[in-house]
């Protein structure tokens, strides 16, 4: 494929050309991943290492408690990995009775944390560097402190109204009874020192030792159903990506119960529309898209959940005929309000990184990608 300089955007910004590349949402985050790439690492070790980063720097955005998905090219083919966690066992429909949605705050909206098992998952079989060495740089900025960026203040400053009233939000991110300004040093050693544990017992102590321990007294003490059990049956699955055509280019995913497929589905809709016979980001082509994304939430939000009590599978969802079907309720003129679609039978931060090395190279000599996506709860 031969790269186009001609940009449909007027921007500052310049392709970066090099043979090994972190990039993410943080710059300290993204140097944690340059420094495991000068230290003899790859990709992978690049991306956990700032995956790991990003939840000291970008606490915002990013936790220790949150989920992991990644797409990984290494060995000729494309590996998933679907690092989110489970509900607690004792959730039940009884829980939640009387409420419009699941909570966003509290207890009642944590699942078993995942993340940190995609961060062993991916070290241990795709890994070069020791797993210890890629915590160095975020244990460092818990230490020794962080220069907090302007936006990532701007939205500690946003979420404290919110979060605020949480058992010790305040103590632990709230220091002299606000959120860091731009510019200030936030130091967090205590998670310097949760994050020292991980790196010596590899993920043990926190599913199965003393941080589970922790993790299961809290949710006890403060009305949650977490259990030390649901930590310990936690697991990190390898699953086969899903993907779609579109024009001169394949996109892929992984399967739910991650949300991507909806990205799969509304491309497979618009092969039935000539996108490029409307101008870039036109009324007309905008407009498209949109209904696209929407037809496809329309079925993500009613078929995709835990893939174990899924009752559709994927490959129904991107079923060609189906897809042509939603494409055609597009109004060209208007606006709509789509429902979930009938099937057939039977069925979130972003960070990447690349090197140029053998182990992890793709097709024809480009470089590996190590794509690596951590939600916050």
């Amino acid at each position: 494929m031969t790269f186009s300089w001609d940009l449909p955007y007027p921007s500052q910004r310049s392709p970066l050309l090099a043979r090994n590349v972190v990039a993410t949402s943080q710059p300290l985050g993204a140097q944690a991943g340059l420094r495991m790439l000068l230290k003899g690492g790859n990709a992978v070790d690049a991306a956990v290492a700032t995956a790991i980063t990003l939840t000291v720097v970008e606490p915002t955005m990013n936790g220790i408690g949150s989920d992991a998905f990644a797409l990984v090219w290494a060995e000729g083919k494309l590996h998933g990995l679907n690092a989110s966690g489970r509900a607690p066992a004792a959730w039940s429909p009884a829980r939640f009775a009387g409420r419009d949605s699941v909570p966003t705050e509290g207890w009642d909206a944590v699942t078993v944390p995942g993340a940190v098992s995609g961060w062993v998952a991916l070290s241990q079989r795709f890994g070069r560097l020791p797993f210890a060495d890629l915590f160095e740089p975020a244990i460092e900025y818990a230490e020794r402190g962080y220069l907090v960026s302007p936006v990532v203040a701007k939205q500690w400053s946003d979420a404290t109204e919110r979060l605020s009233a949480q058992p010790t939000f305040r103590q632990a991110f709230m220091p002299g009874g606000r959120a860091p300004k731009p510019g200030e040093l936030f130091r967090f050693p205590d998670q310097g020192k949760t994050l020292g544990r991980i790196a010596q017992t590899k993920g043990e102590a926190f599913y199965r030792g003393d941080l589970a321990a922790k993790i299961a007294a809290a949710s006890a003490s403060q009305g949650g159903a977490m259990t030390a059990a649901d930590l310990a049956a936690h697991r990190a699955d390898w699953v086969e990506p899903i993907d779609v055509s579109y024009r001169d280019h394949t996109l892929h995913e992984i399967p739910p119960n991650g949300q991507g497929i909806a990205a799969l589905m509304a491309l497979g809709m618009l092969r039935e529309w000539e996108l490029t016979n409307h101008p870039v980001d036109s009324v007309d082509s905008v407009h498209l898209q949109i209904e696209a994304m929407k037809l496809a939430f329309a079925d993500v939000y009613r078929q995709v959940a835990d893939p174990d009590a899924m009752k559709v599978k994927p490959r129904d969802l991107l079923n060609a005929d189906y897809l042509r079907q939603r494409a055609h309720r597009i109004d060209r003129k208007r606006a709509s309000d789509f429902g979930p679609g009938t099937l057939a039978s039977s069925d979130t931060v972003y960070l990447t990184a690349a090197d140029a090395q053998p182990d992890l190279g793709g097709p024809g000599g480009w470089p590996g990608v190590g794509r690596h996506v951590q939600r916050d709860r």
